[in-house]
């Protein structure tokens, strides 16, 4: 918690400069550790979609044939052979997620303090504005240049498909082929190895991030006054209760799954080019 010297009062010039504040605790630490994060996956995914290779493991590799299917999370859908070769299907893919983690309630915080420094943190300065004005009463918050965030709640409709679509993934990751004396595929056998669980457990965090959304607790109850004594009524409050729940950890589901997420890609990468293999667990 942010702590203040309370023994004099502060100037009332205090936060007339950027920086400027009677906090003694370390309140950039945060921002900074939130910058270097988000800078590092930014530029990570950004490579990855650029690279555009090694990215799905599945039957006919030249690594592993008779491997089930893997598939980047930057790549899902699969959509080899539905878009040129100079374009790189991940771009066609990232806007989706990429949108809904953009408009995110608390990505929105998270990268105007790390980024903009706006605001820099609570009861801290502000750098001045354009031709070094500040804002001051002329803000109009998110009604301009930033309307774009509104788009979060139909970004999050989006998002819930793509659960589905990667959950898929999870199952063809347990389907293995079954090879004969001349490498032909005579059947498929079920299966779980390390990619698998990386799957799994990567979209079971995405799933936990985007079900604690602040959007779709608003949708499901969050915009009545009272939930009516109704069967629908019921069950909605009932999915506003588990969301309500799960979104006090909305911030950790929100890193837990940024950080699997490019895990994920990198394992499948590694294993498509043959660097480390995928043990089968069963």
């Amino acid at each position: 918690m942010a702590q203040a010297d309370l023994t004099t009062p502060p100037s009332p010039r205090t936060l007339d400069q950027f920086g400027q504040t009677a906090r003694s605790d370390s309140w950039w630490a945060g921002s900074l550790a939130t910058g270097l994060g988000l800078g590092a996956f930014i530029v990570y995914s950004t490579f990855r979609a650029l690279y555009n290779g090694d990215y799905v493991v599945g039957e006919g590799s030249e690594v592993f044939p008779e491997h089930a299917h893997l598939l980047s999370p930057f790549y899902s859908p699969l959509l080899t052979g539905l878009v040129p070769d100079w374009i790189s299907p991940a771009f066609l893919i990232l806007w989706a997620p990429g949108g809904f983690r953009l408009t995110c309630y608390y990505y929105r915080k998270a990268y105007y303090r790390a980024f903009f420094l706006d605001p820099a943190g609570c009861a801290v300065g502000e750098p001045s504005g354009l031709c070094g004005f500040k804002r001051g009463r002329e803000y109009k918050g998110e009604t301009r240049m930033l309307i774009f965030q509104n788009l979060h709640r139909y970004f999050l409709y989006v998002a819930l498909a793509f659960i589905v679509l990667l959950y898929a993934d999870v199952v063809f990751s347990c389907t293995w082929p079954v090879l004969n004396d001349n490498g032909e595929i005579t059947g498929h056998r079920f299966g779980i190895s390390v990619g698998s669980l990386v799957l799994f457990t990567t979209t079971t965090l995405l799933a936990l991030y985007t079900f604690s959304c602040h959007s779709l607790r608003h949708l499901v109850g969050g915009k009545l006054n009272c939930f009516p004594d109704t069967a629908v009524g019921n069950i909605r409050f009932t999915l506003w209760t588990a969301i309500s729940f799960l979104n006090r950890n909305h911030m950790l589901f929100a890193w837990l799954s940024l950080f699997m997420v490019g895990f994920a890609d990198f394992y499948v990468w590694m294993v498509a080019r043959g660097v480390f293999p995928d043990p089968s667990l069963f």
